[in-house]
């Protein structure tokens, strides 16, 4: 990798500048401010129910504000993908592209490839299907028209994982499968349609330019109250059923895929066979093959990875860029867990820290635990010129109906973060005076989120909103400390 291509490394000097007063981690005080409009008082206008805790400082001087229970650990959510970009980044430079590639064995003899046609992952977190037939047309320009050997995908590049957070329902999207063959998010695109008394029902690899069939995986409506889908593995392969009562006139969702690489296989042996190659049925290899790289698709780079990852919170992205960076530091582990608590260990050394505590590298699990406190240092230790402010989000301030309502010449940049029952907010502010600000914000009603059945889990009942309460609440504390501590004079 080229060395303008790495991001930057942080030096002792950047990280300790402006620094000073905070490394005895003075305690947070009840400000005049405060006194006469308590924290606690703008929790119970709003209606947030549970733990909080608070944190803004001085981005630059590193001064605390303002504070309520900063050092109370809660459930980050997704504001943990501020630590996974954090550990990408360092650990494997912003210039980083992942490749999957087409490796065969063996010489192409009058259009068959004499030995083995392998499809290598190489952890791609993006990898789509309009890209996989990129690597097929490799192959047509290739003139390979069939294999005389074996068709396989190699998906160890990463350890399997069947779902990120086993507490989270099988059917929702953003709990995915992990391995080192990742093909449009490890999802398949369902379909259906009234028609008659039953439903015509489809599975797709939908791409933007293409979409091919898959049948390696099924779906049945069936009738039942409940749940609404319902999962099994059936030698390998992935089998849904779905309650035909909820499925109204029609519609289309996203289901995850349990296993990828026969997923990936299957749209390829479509997509080949689309440009007139014949691939046999795919089996599933179980080392990386030696050979000669047939076709090779490159990602983008891991800083417009990450970038992505922060806007849209993708789930995957977060833990593929996590375990990644895990291997080539030389972590032995075999679970997002092990990989998670390395991270945890990296954060806290690095920028200074003790409590932060992942369990994961998305904040899907809600036993991942870290204090504003520590987040706030995270973010303001990065510096407001390193490269996380430019990645994070701009954030529309609304009021308490929800209506948008911007501060004049007050820019705020954040990762949100929301799980049922749990709520985190952090970022920077530029005030219109030009002063900068570090902040986090965590709610959480753990009470109400464990109490909640795990197939009710993607709509369970009060979450929203309460979520809504808890932005609501967040947007009007950044309100408060642009107009206490950074109006215009």
């Amino acid at each position: 990798m080229k060395k303008s291509q790495q991001y930057p490394k942080m030096t002792r000097r950047r990280l300790l500048a402006g620094f000073t007063t905070m490394l005895a981690y003075p305690a947070v005080a009840q400000t005049s401010v405060m006194q006469s409009m308590p924290l606690r008082s703008l929790i119970g206008t709003y209606g947030v129910t549970g733990a909080h805790s608070i944190i803004v400082m001085d981005a630059m001087s590193g001064k605390i504000l303002e504070g309520s229970n900063a050092d109370k650990s809660l459930p980050p959510a997704s504001v943990a993908k501020i630590a996974t970009t954090l550990y990408g980044l360092y650990g494997m430079g912003s210039g980083h592209q992942f490749q999957t590639r087409l490796v065969g064995t063996g010489k192409v003899v009058n259009g068959v490839l004499q030995g083995d046609l392998t499809l290598v992952g190489g952890s791609d977190p993006t990898f789509d299907t309009d890209r996989l037939a990129q690597l097929a047309a490799g192959l047509q320009a290739r003139g390979i028209t069939s294999v005389a050997g074996k068709f396989q995908v190699y998906s160890g590049d990463l350890p399997y994982q069947r779902m990120i957070d086993p507490d989270q329902p099988d059917h929702v999207g953003y709990n995915a499968t992990v391995s080192g063959m990742n093909l449009n998010f490890n999802r398949v695109f369902f379909r259906w349609k009234k028609v008659g008394a039953g439903y015509e029902t489809s599975l797709s690899a939908k791409g933007r330019k293409n979409n091919p069939e898959v049948g390696g995986i099924k779906i049945t409506p069936v009738k039942r109250a409940l749940p609404v889908y319902k999962y099994q593995s059936e030698n390998g392969a992935d089998r849904w059923t779905v309650a035909a009562d909820k499925l109204g006139r029609g519609g289309s969702r996203w289901l995850p895929v349990r296993a990828p690489a026969n997923y990936t296989g299957e749209v390829l042996r479509v997509l080949a066979r689309e440009k007139g190659i014949q691939l046999p049925p795919v089996r599933t290899a179980m080392a990386s093959p030696k050979g000669v790289v047939l076709a090779r698709d490159r990602s983008i780079e891991l800083g417009k990875i990450t970038s992505a990852m922060l806007k849209y919170s993708n789930n995957l992205t977060a833990e593929v860029v996590g375990l990644t960076v895990s291997k080539k530091r030389g972590v032995k582990t075999r679970n997002l867990r092990g990989s998670a608590g390395a991270m945890s260990s990296w954060v806290n050394k690095r920028y200074r820290i003790k409590g932060a505590s992942f369990k994961d590298h998305s904040g899907l699990s809600d036993t991942s635990r870290v204090s504003a406190r520590d987040m706030a240092l995270i973010v303001a230790r990065e510096g407001w010129d390193g490269a996380l402010r430019l990645k994070l989000k701009s954030v529309n301030l609304r009021n308490s109906d929800w209506k948008k309502a911007p501060i004049s010449g007050a820019k705020i940049v954040a990762k949100t973060g929301t799980l049922n029952f749990a709520s985190g907010l952090s970022g920077y502010i530029e005030c219109p005076n030009g002063r900068r600000l570090a902040f986090a914000v965590f709610t959480a009603d753990l009470r109400r989120r464990a109490a909640i059945p795990k197939d009710q889990m993607d709509r369970a009942e009060g979450a929203s909103a309460w979520a809504r309460k808890s932005r609501i609440f967040q947007h009007q504390l950044i309100r408060r400390w642009v107009n206490v501590y950074g109006a215009s004079s």
